[in-house]
Order: C-alpha cells, then sequence, then structure tokens
C-alpha cells in the first residue's frame, strides 16, 4: 500500500511540473492579469480593484481581455456600478489602438456603461466621467449639452464634499463644454473658478492664458481620438 501511494504522489508532482513548465521544461512565469482578474471576481464593486486591473491590462496591451473579463463581471454582478464604470473605462483604453470605425462602436459601447453605472448610483464620479466623454464626440452628434448638464451636477456634487486634486477635472471640462457651444463667457467664468479652488493647476491656467486659434487648437488636442486619455482614478483616494 505504502509503494502505490508513494507512486500515486509522484506521478502528481510529475502532473504539475509539466502544467507549471514551458515546452523548454522551464518554468512559466506567472499571469499577473489573472491574479487581478481573482481579487476582482471577489469585491466586483471595488472601484481601486477595477482601475488597478485595468492599469496593468494597458501595460500589457490587453484591451480585449479587459474588455471581455468585465463583461462577464458585469454580467455576473449586473447591480456593481463601479463594475460597470470600469467596464466603461476598458471601453475607452482600447480606443487609441483602434481604427477610427471601430473607435465609434467603442466609444458608443463605453457610453452605454458609464449610463448603467449613473443609473444604479449616482455619483460624482459617474456624472463627470459620462459628461467627460460626451465631449468627444464631434457637434454634430449634439452631445455637447448633455456633457454640460452632467458635468453641471458633478460641480454640484463636489462642492458638497472635501476638495480633491480631481475635481479640477470637473472645471476643465465644462469650460471646454460651453466653449465647444460657442460661449467663451462661460467657458472664462467655469476655468476662473477652477483657478481660484486650484491655482497651480496646468490646464486651467493655460486655458485663461491663451485666445483665438491657440486656444482651440489646445482644446480639440485634448479630445483627440487617438490620444491616449488618462483613465486612472488613483486620484480618488488620493489624500491630496
Amino acid at each position: 500500500m505504502r509503494a502505490m501511494l508513494r507512486v500515486a504522489a509522484l506521478a502528481c508532482a510529475g502532473i504539475i511540473a509539466i502544467q507549471t513548465t514551458g515546452a523548454t521544461g522551464q518554468a512559466q512565469a506567472p499571469d499577473p492579469l489573472a491574479a487581478l482578474e481573482t481579487a476582482l471576481q471577489a469585491k466586483p464593486d471595488d472601484i481601486k480593484a477595477g482601475n488597478d486591473y485595468r492599469m496593468a491590462v494597458i501595460s500589457a496591451k490587453q484591451y480585449d481581455r479587459g474588455i471581455a473579463f468585465f463583461e462577464k463581471l458585469t454580467q455576473a454582478h449586473p447591480q456593481a456600478s463601479n463594475a460597470h464604470l470600469n467596464y466603461g473605462f476598458a471601453y475607452v483604453d482600447k480606443i487609441p489602438a483602434a481604427g477610427a470605425i471601430t473607435q465609434v462602436i467603442l466609444a458608443n459601447n463605453a457610453l452605454g456603461e458609464f449610463t448603467k453605472s449613473l443609473d444604479l448610483k449616482k455619483s460624482w464620479i459617474a456624472y463627470y466621467t459620462r459628461g467627460n466623454s460626451y465631449l468627444f464626440w464631434p457637434r454634430i452628434f449634439n452631445r455637447t449639452q448633455m456633457g454640460i448638464d452632467d458635468l453641471t451636477e458633478a460641480l454640484k456634487i463636489q462642492q458638497a464634499e472635501p476638495k480633491k486634486s480631481i475635481h479640477a477635472r470637473v472645471f476643465v471640462a465644462l469650460g471646454d463644454g460651453y466653449w465647444k457651444i460657442g460661449k467663451l463667457g462661460e467657458a472664462t467664468r467655469i476655468w476662473k473658478e477652477g483657478v481660484a479652488a486650484f491655482p497651480d493647476h496646468a490646464g486651467l491656467k493655460g486655458r485663461l492664458a491663451t485666445q483665438g486659434d491657440a486656444l482651440e487648437k489646445l482644446i480639440e488636442a485634448n479630445y483627440d481620438p487617438a490620444k491616449r486619455v488618462d483613465t486612472s482614478l488613483a486620484d480618488l483616494w488620493s489624500t491630496q
């Protein structure tokens, strides 16, 4: 009996060795995304875990894997607002690496997930995210005012909360929205309010220091679909 048990143990050890080594017999490197996926499956509505996973996906350029993972995660947990939010960002993260037609599809899918997140929870980050996303659409789609409306709600929420560096993004985006519909006076007013709250913010100061064609070039450069957008949400839990 002991001999049989020893043979079985050796066989199991052999199977494990085969599974953890490659064709050359060398140990395979662990999959860094797998551990993050496991953690997120345990806490699907954890916004930080979702953000950490997306940043790893961007680093690995595994955009389709990230999108597929969040699709399954939101199907399994449809009430997880932050899972839908990060799902939307997963689409946004792929946009710079996609062709023009695919970019439109990805952007539309992202908006759908941002809306689901907002329907589940009326949060500052959801209002800001969807509002800012609307500004990337060409004016012919008439979504700029929708962006302004969302960003106005985000501004109301943040005015009742402790100030964080990420809140400066609302002043930038809301001013840009007004500029896009030809209301430069309103845009300037918002940017000035932003500078009063965040005097060192380069984006706000740059807009106030620029006029005419130079201002148009500065703003439009920030809404170029070929340019990667910083979708990290780390400033949400920053102490500054």
